[in-house]
């Protein structure tokens, strides 16, 4: 793991944050556990209801249910996101005591959740201290559930800490060993039931979303998603761009009175293009590069790309080839969306 898997946030009760989507895929945050939404209405020792399967729901719809925990600064934000990238719906810093509440929300939802993973933490020692209930309850309902504990040695915990320059959420007044040693004691008893332990001393973001990819992407390859952008030069770089290709090497049909009032997306104006020369072998050669490229972003743990294809005005040859180009892409089994940036304009 790297530095900034270190935890930051500072003690306090936490609220669940759901993460149902590729949204929250950002540059990995020193925290493990993003701001949450509201939970009012939910006080300690409340009553919550753990009946995980509610009448007229048969057993099969009961989600499968992963639990990520472990050590602050292990990387369980990274192991969060890669289930996420896999399709999981991901619920970080969620009270143990809403795990059974989550599950029935799942079963509820007809096969539309069907996995769920839920980080949780001991910095709301409160309701941590419900996790063995909740897990109690969740086994004599028949849940198939698993721990990931993610584990990491106090050295490599001390440097990702003191890298980032806050302290560990349980040191208090103490030093971060301190915090580290509190911690490792509240959880020997959750690491000795966890279905598997990680131990992220000497692993980098790609190495761990590797490792968490084996055991839960399944006979599959994980899903690499792209996105197919059309821009124009004059208008500048796409900032969000992965791999920029310039289409200027073909004749422009903005030169040509016929085609001038069309776009990229009219079937002449993509005649056009496709029969200037080197053109279709472009199309041929970059698929062919770009099935490489693929590869070895699913081994790096890469599940996104932003492919901008630009001309002058991101008007005709851009939007052509952008077109093509992801037709090629989706019959390679690529999930693909095309944007047309610039279109429209000039």
């Amino acid at each position: 793991m790297t530095e900034h898997d270190a935890q930051t946030t500072p003690e306090r009760e936490p609220t669940p944050t759901a993460r149902p989507t590729a949204a929250t895929t950002g540059p990995e945050h020193p925290a493990d556990a993003p701001g949450a939404a509201n939970t009012a209405g939910h006080e300690d020792g409340a009553q919550v209801s753990t009946d995980v399967t509610p009448p007229g729901i048969p057993e099969a719809a009961i989600p499968e249910l992963v639990i990520i925990s472990g050590m602050s600064g292990a990387g369980r934000s990274t192991a969060a996101k890669c289930l996420e990238d896999l399709g999981w719906f991901v619920v970080d810093n969620l009270p143990p005591a809403l795990i059974p509440t989550m599950v029935e929300l799942g079963a509820r939802s007809q096969g539309n959740v069907a996995r769920i993973a839920v980080v949780v933490d001991v910095r709301g020692r409160r309701f941590f201290d419900n996790l063995r209930e909740s897990l109690a309850d969740l086994e004599a309902k028949g849940v198939t559930r698993r721990i990931v504990f993610l584990e990491s040695s106090d050295d490599a915990l001390v440097r990702r800490f003191e890298s980032v320059r806050r302290p560990h959420p349980l040191q208090g007044d103490g030093r971060i060993v301190d915090g580290i040693a509190a911690e490792r004691e509240l959880l020997r008893e959750l690491r000795g039931d966890a279905d598997l332990v990680i131990d992220t001393s000497s692993l980098n973001v790609h190495e761990l979303r590797a490792k968490m990819d084996a055991q839960f992407a399944g006979d599959s390859e994980p899903e690499l998603r792209a996105t197919v952008m059309s821009f124009g030069f004059k208008y500048g770089l796409p900032v969000d761009a992965d791999l920029v290709v310039d289409m200027r090497f073909l004749p422009n049909p903005h030169w040509v009175p016929d085609l001038r009032p069309f776009t990229g997306l009219n079937e002449e104006v993509s005649t056009y293009v496709l029969n200037q020369p080197g053109a279709k072998e472009f199309l041929d050669r970059y698929t062919e590069l770009l099935q490489m490229v693929a590869a070895g972003y699913r081994r790096e743990g890469k599940r996104y790309v932003t492919i901008a294809v630009g001309c002058t005005g991101g008007k005709h040859r851009s939007v052509a080839m952008s077109e093509k180009l992801a037709a090629r892409l989706v019959a390679e089994g690529v999930e693909t969306v095309v944007v047309h940036r610039d279109m429209g304009r000039e």
